[in-house]
């Protein structure tokens, strides 16, 4: 760029006079014009002799001319005729600015002449824009004086215009620079610094347009950073393309890291697999050079493109490489700021938040809390026993657990939450836009302590590692950070106290129902990992046989020291906490190997139904866990029945009709439980791979009484048939309800009117003696 400005400084000076020599030139001109007006007498016509005036003035390359009182041009040299686009000066003299240029710049120039010829006074050097009839921007550095006769009277002016334009172009250039230079300084954004360069580089250039491409972070694809001047469709066109020895202008470019000018796209062979994609858009010429970094890597790509052949001019060159460079700082410096930023704000371990950031986003979370009326959950967490593994297993696996940890944290929080490192092996989570309530916030923290808990290797040693956690709410426990963090340190010295790997939270109203529900979380995690669960089983009767030709099996918690827990006792625990995951994988697998057990004691075949709680559903591994039950116990999967609820499968329909067609394409059956008390619709309905709908007891226990219950009942039964489906009721417990079911073309019941839920050995006796 310095370059290019010193040669156009050079070339400038050397057609360019002095302020002393234009006023000499200024000052012969008038006397000139004076002599001619006093040899040829005061009733002569100056314009007339333009004969004289051309013989001593046009091999002046400035433009001199001399205009009367209105503004009349009454002789000009050959520059200023040629400068007008005529070829002899008859064809001036005579005319006005107005009937030469548009009528603001000719307005400009008669105010300038008005004045100095009522004033008496020369101006020099006035800037002038001229637009020509051929539509080029000129610029004109003009001077002007009173032109005078013999008896001094002022009946004109006299002008001497030197061309500037290219002066103009470098100061334009010069000032475009600068504020490039400024702008990087002041970290405006990439977008902001692309369009300014683009602009300055196509108002320099006139008929090309610029383009800024990025290359992506793995180093393979081009982005658009901008081209406001190419037609949008095209940049759409090339946004991601890959990179590669042969890939246009700009990817062969950022693939060679060397400039890559290009003279007729329609026929260069770098070009080839574009020409189709280019053609519509008219563009002949493309000139890209590679952004560098400081220390030589590409970053992207600045191009030119022009809708004429060719190879850019040396001038061009220069730009394109001044561009190039300018765009090459300006992306450095963000990617700077960015890791500064990055690393001023994020623990260098585990890439997460640091305390620091946390301190400023905490106060703007807690502010829009108290707006919006909702809560925000603060958990301190330190690691158990953490100091131990380090030691013993030294300091390096003991990041990598640090990392580890991170990522399992990170895996169970949305983007609006934050995990925060504080140091060593404590951290910080925020949980944000949550409803006032508590039932909410124990379930997520509750999944991050598990996921921290899962087993891990480090060092070739198998570990892991459980975390003690206190909890508080905003703004139940404190209204500042400050408060928040304080309690929630406190809460989590009482989980340590308390045994570790549990959660506390403050607050003695709270930290009570914490307590029990915590105390019930642990003991149904023991009745876990001790399997105290059982099945009961309740038979389904088909009305038409009058023989049991399925079963539903029911979990129970056999206590140790209660007897059997009812499901509806600790079901909503298991659920809120997640543990429904493992009691629901326990309950298919038994299910499938007792009722492999009936088939191999030669009873009569059954189909079993295990309901599916909406985490299990929602596993990814969830399908290949049933096709791995049914593979363990021998039992075919004709025989299995998943009883899915409405609710569950209408919380993501397209995702559960996927999961739905993944099991039928096992082999297995599909029920639809509690049906009517969901509010599928029944464009949904008519998807699911579903054979049997069950019939809820809410509509069954008030049948005959309930009219509304009765016309509810009916209708699922005949919209069942019609989808060609299997309906059954459940509930049912008398001999009226049957009758009616019966009369309704529901053959297919199930409830205490037949039989109670029973252990295996009392299932097996019903199917012996049915």
């Amino acid at each position: 760029m310095t370059n290019e400005l010193s040669r156009y400084r050079r070339d400038s000076g050397a057609k360019i006079a002095s302020n002393d020599d234009t006023r000499r030139l200024l000052a012969a001109s008038q006397k000139l014009v004076a002599e001619i007006a006093r040899l040829t007498g005061p009733e002569a016509d100056i314009a007339d002799r333009h004969d004289w005036l051309e013989t001593m003035m046009n091999h002046v390359p400035d433009c001199i001319y001399a205009k009367d009182a209105e503004g009349r041009f009454l002789m000009a040299n050959h520059a200023t005729v040629v400068e007008n686009g005529f070829s002899s000066m008859s064809e001036i003299v005579g005319k006005t600015d107005f009937d030469l240029h548009p009528r603001e710049a000719a307005q400009s120039f008669f105010d300038v002449e008005r004045r100095v010829m009522e004033t008496g006074e020369p101006m020099f050097d006035i800037e002038e824009l001229a637009v020509v009839d051929r539509g080029s921007e000129r610029w004109l550095a003009t001077s002007k004086v009173p032109l005078r006769n013999k008896a001094g009277a002022t009946i004109g002016t006299v002008g001497v215009s030197r061309d500037i334009t290219q002066q103009k172009r470098v100061e334009r250039l010069l000032v475009g620079q600068a504020r490039l230079l400024e702008k990087i300084a002041k970290s405006v954004s990439l977008q902001e610094f692309f369009n300014e360069l683009l602009g300055l580089i196509e108002s320099h250039l006139q008929g090309v347009v610029g383009s800024v491409l990025m290359l992506s972070e793995d180093g393979r694809q081009l982005l658009t950073g901008a081209a406001p001047g190419l037609d949008p469709a095209y940049s759409a066109a090339i946004h991601g393309i890959e990179i590669g020895p042969k890939v246009g202008s700009c990817g062969t470019a950022a693939w060679r890291g060397e400039p890559v000018f290009v003279a007729d796209i329609l026929s260069d062979p770098l070009w080839e697999d574009y020409t189709e994609l280019v053609r519509p858009f008219g563009y002949r010429s493309c000139w890209s050079m590679p952004i560098r970094s400081y220390n030589g890597q590409v970053l992207g790509t600045f191009a030119l493109y022009s809708p004429a052949p060719g190879v850019p001019s040396e001038e061009q060159r220069e730009l394109i490489s001044m561009a190039a460079h300018l765009t090459g700082i300006a992306i450095e410096r963000q990617k700077t700021e960015e890791r500064i930023h990055f690393m001023a704000h994020h623990d260098a371990l585990t890439g997460l938040p640091n305390r620091m950031l946390f301190d400023e986003r905490v106060a703007l979370a807690l502010e829009n809390a108290r707006r919006a009326n909702q809560w925000v959950a603060l958990a301190f967490l330190d690691l158990d026993n953490f100091k131990l593994i380090n030691d013993s297993l030294g300091h390096k696996a003991g990041d990598e657990l640090l990392r580890i940890v991170a990522r399992r944290m990170l895996s169970c929080v949305r983007k609006s939450d934050m995990i925060v490192r504080v140091g060593g092996d404590e951290f910080i989570i925020l949980l944000t836009d949550l409803p006032a309530e508590n039932g909410i916030v124990v379930p997520r923290l509750e999944d991050i302590r598990r996921e921290i808990a899962a087993p891990l290797t480090i060092a070739g040693r198998s570990l892991q590692v459980s975390c003690s956690m206190g909890v508080v709410a905003f703004p139940e426990h404190g209204t500042t950070a400050e408060e928040l963090l304080a309690n929630a340190d406190a809460a989590m010295y009482r989980a340590k106290e308390l045994g570790r790997n549990n959660l506390q939270i403050f607050n003695a109203q709270m930290a009570a129902t914490a307590h029990e529900k915590l105390r019930r979380y642990e003991e149904l995690r023991e009745a876990v990992a001790r399997e105290e669960f059982v099945l009961h089983y309740q038979p389904q009767m088909n009305l038409r046989s009058g023989k049991i030709f399925a079963a539903e099996s029911l979990l129970r918690w056999q206590h140790p020291e209660r007897g059997i827990v009812a499901p509806g006792e600790f079901i909503p625990l298991a659920e809120e906490t997640g543990l429904i995951v493992d009691i629901g994988d326990w309950a298919l697998n038994a299910a499938c190997h007792q009722n492999k057990a009936w088939q191999d004691a030669g009873l009569p075949p059954i189909v079993i139904s295990v309901n599916v709680s909406a985490r299990q559903f929602r596993e990814r591994d969830w399908v290949s866990r049933v096709a791995t039950a049914l593979a363990e116990s021998g039992l075919e999967a004709r025989y299995l029945e998943l009883e899915l609820t409405e609710s569950l499968i209408m919380q993501d329909v397209p995702q559960a009709v996927a999961t739905m067609h993944a099991l039928e394409a096992l082999g297995i059956q599909l029920a639809i439980d509690d049906f009517g008390t969901g509010y599928s619709s029944l464009s949904a309905l008519k998807r699911f791979p579903v054979k049997r709908l069950k019939i809820d007891r809410s509509f069954v226990m008030d049948i005959p009484f309930d009219e509304d219950d009765k016309a509810i009942t009916s209708a699922i039964i005949s919209l069942a048939q019609e989808l060609g489906m299997e309906v059954i009721a459940e509930g049912v417990e008398t001999e009226a309800q049957l009758e009616f079911l019966r009369d309704n073309g529901c053959n297919e019941i199930q409830g205490y009117f037949f039989s109670r839920p029973v252990p295996a050995e009392g299932l097996a006796r019903l199917i012996s003696a049915d």
